[in-house]
């Protein structure tokens, strides 16, 4: 049952990717079985997944908020719980903890999509009631990405953000987020500090 449901998957994508790859002159066109077995293998978790399912566990944190440029930052503690999710596919993370002086939750899911090469995260948390998605890469140690998303603000306009989370080691990560301001000059406003509990 499972295999008749993958392969009329990929009979479904191919069916819907054949009209592009045929606009596309650099696309080679792909016969069924070839283009089966190509998802196959881009399904299996890689070397970034691996490194993302050495973070499993639980953590504490130390965040510093800056809510105004040149002002000291205001500093909470929390913890997080991670885990992998199907079968080492992605990480999520349940994080609880206080923002901005309120309690605050919030859970992410990260994951490395071998078809784009590209990292991919997406946050939702108890101060809001959209999707925060980011992508990008690593850089060449493998270890720190560094991720660009944008949101809407209230009010109209909108805000870009990067983030750069350092997998210093299997007990230690940092994530810092930078924002701006329509054209506005990039601050810093966030940094997390995370620690593997004992």
């Amino acid at each position: 049952m499972l295999l008749r449901f993958v392969s009329l998957t990929c009979l479904a994508l191919f069916v819907l990717a054949s009209p592009v790859m045929a606009k596309d002159k650099k696309a080679a066109p792909m016969d069924q079985q070839a283009m089966m077995e190509m998802w196959k293998k881009l399904a299996e978790p890689g070397e970034p997944h691996k490194l993302f399912a050495s973070l499993a566990g639980s953590w504490t944190t130390n965040t510093k908020e800056w809510m105004e440029p040149g002002k000291p930052p205001m500093e909470s503690a929390g913890s997080v719980e991670m885990k992998m999710l199907l079968d080492g596919r992605f990480l999520q993370q349940e994080f609880a903890g206080d923002m901005m002086g309120q309690p605050y939750r919030g859970v992410g899911i990260s994951g490395y999509d071998n078809l784009r090469k590209r990292y991919v995260t997406a946050w939702i948390d108890s101060m809001g009631t959209g999707i925060f998605m980011m992508e990008g890469t690593a850089g060449a140690d493998g270890r720190t990405i560094t991720l660009k998303g944008q949101h809407e603000e209230p009010g109209g306009g909108r805000m870009t953000h990067r983030a750069v989370w350092k997998i210093v080691d299997a007990n230690s990560q940092t994530f810092e987020m930078y924002g701006a301001h329509g054209q506005g000059k990039e601050t810093k406003m966030m940094e997390i500090t995370y620690t593997r509990k004992p």
